[in-house]
């Protein structure tokens, strides 16, 4: 699923993610041609993402924050770059509204 959705950058083509309201799950999508695997995990501290391209971790730990880029460059070897967005508001993102509320969204590319 697409939208088109305004950032502080201009207009950017986002792609939906989907996720469960589960505290720990992992998947695996096409993106860019690509074969990524993502897993997220409620922690005491926040909501934390793991990333591997084509079976080779990229980054583990990464906090999930409102509207905060998770990659954030392209030397990092992924195709694209993720992040969160609260429909309700401006609350980092917690498991129970995952899917709903926070929506993990990816954009292809790199400016």
């Amino acid at each position: 699923m697409s939208t088109s959705s305004s950032t502080s950058g201009g207009t950017a083509d986002l792609a939906m993610i989907p996720l469960a309201s589960t505290a720990a799950q992992m998947l695996r999508v096409t993106l860019s041609g690509q074969s990524i695997q993502i897993a997220v995990r409620q922690r005491s501290t926040g909501l934390y993402t793991d990333f591997w391209l084509a079976n080779t971790r990229l980054l583990s730990g990464v906090l999930c924050q409102d509207r905060t880029w998770l990659v954030r460059d392209e030397a990092i070897g992924l195709p694209g770059d993720f992040t969160f967005a609260d429909t309700q508001g401006t609350q980092d993102p917690t498991y129970d509204g995952l899917g709903s509320r926070y929506l993990l969204l990816y954009r292809a590319g790199w400016t």
